[in-house]
């Protein structure tokens, strides 16, 4: 009878480990031939099949371009109110296109919405010419930008997307470099949100179906071509957490917006972000030995951001770890040990630890006895 309770009594604990921990079901089969599934803030993966898989990106390379404009407009190499001269060459790129004409001038900025919301590669070649004299040159730069990102699966022979078997992304590059565009120039990423833009009479809508169907999407961009297949980069807020999906290669316009919804949706469904702590957060009062104060309050160096199913944040637990006992003199802002977060005994991440003020050492026999006191103390919680 003993056994059977104890027996009991073990199914019973098992059962309350599990029900605390949280299931989900497996992400949503797409018919995309690679996709990811990211958070904004944290990076986190959230779903993914094949994205190191290297594809053709089309007019998802705007993305790119559209990051090297707004660098180079906040470096101030040019400006927004700059008027492009318009040459022979951008007039005739075949493709989606804005409308502008061979020899007129232009503005930056209108460029820009014609890039991005019609997703012009006559306006894509403009601004890389007014950039770096000529998309050649602008592909040098692009490189250059590719190298700093650390995107391991993508090179770039032109502006616009335009087909090339030396011309080819990931989805997650693509997830990397979007991740970057939103937090590096949220001002120019509002562009991206915009449905239609008008230039030289003709209005076109943003070819993003997503932006009518859900106000929490406000970006990115769509890509096509025969070799491509129908391509998107979305991403949009919801409960304080932004998500970004990628699906690359699926079959007709309207798959391209079930695919990358069904993700969306599924990553909105079950995870959440949220920040557990926020840099210089006070975290406890440490003793100081040898020094002029007592003790000093300890800090956390950095925000801590977690991409988790809801339930999960009450789980998680944290613990200071010092490198040692804390002896003076201690700079402010100095490292003194590590805060450590853990959820199911599995650990999620470690932050560094600071000191939040200076503090001066003792004299000679003061800092003497405090080490007599220090020995005393850890003989002691050794024997402990």
């Amino acid at each position: 009878m003993k056994k059977i309770l104890e027996a009991l009594l073990l199914l019973s604990l098992s059962f309350l480990i599990v029900s605390q921990q949280s299931f989900i079901p497996d992400p949503p089969k797409l018919g995309a031939k690679n996709f990811i599934l990211i958070d904004s803030i944290t990076g986190e993966i959230l779903a993914q099949q094949e994205p190191d898989g290297v594809v053709e990106p089309a007019s998802i390379t705007k993305i790119m371009t559209g990051y090297v404009v707004a660098d180079q407009i906040k470096q101030g190499f040019i400006s927004e109110d700059d008027e492009v001269l318009i040459s022979e060459n951008c007039w005739k790129k075949g493709g989606s296109r804005m409308f502008i004409e061979a020899g007129k001038r232009v503005l930056v900025s209108d460029l820009i919405k014609g890039m991005v919301v019609q997703s012009g590669n006559d306006a894509s070649c403009a601004l890389a010419e007014h950039v770096a004299i000529s998309e050649e040159g602008f592909v040098d730069l692009m490189s250059r930008y590719i190298y700093e990102m650390g995107l391991k699966n993508t090179n770039f022979v032109n502006a616009t997307g335009w087909p090339d078997n030396n011309h080819y992304s990931s989805a997650r590059d693509i997830a990397i470099l979007s991740k970057r565009l939103i937090e590096d120039f949220p001002a120019h990423y509002e562009i991206y949100k915009e449905k239609f833009f008008t230039f030289n009479d003709i209005k076109q809508r943003n070819r993003n179906s997503l932006l009518w169907q859900d106000e929490s999407i406000d970006g990115l961009k769509t890509g096509h071509t025969e070799s491509a297949g129908y391509c998107l980069v979305s991403s949009g807020v919801r409960n304080d957490t932004r998500l970004i999906a990628v699906t690359l290669g699926s079959s007709s316009e309207k798959q391209r917006i079930i695919d990358n919804r069904r993700l969306l949706d599924y990553g909105f469904r079950y995870f959440r972000t949220k920040k557990v702590i926020s840099a210089l957060d006070s975290l406890k009062q440490e003793q100081v030995w040898g020094g002029e104060k007592e003790s000093i309050t300890l800090l956390s160096l950095e925000d801590v951001y977690f991409t988790l199913p809801l339930r999960d944040f009450q789980n998680i637990k944290s613990k200071v770890i010092l490198d040692g006992y804390l002896q003076a003199p201690i700079s402010k802002g100095q490292k003194v040990g590590i805060l450590e977060f853990s959820l199911n005994n599995k650990t999620l991440k470690s932050v560094n630890v600071i000191s939040s003020e200076e503090v001066g050492s003792l004299g000679f026999f003061g800092q003497s006895w405090s080490n007599i006191k220090l020995f005393v103390y850890q003989f002691l919680m050794e024997e402990d």
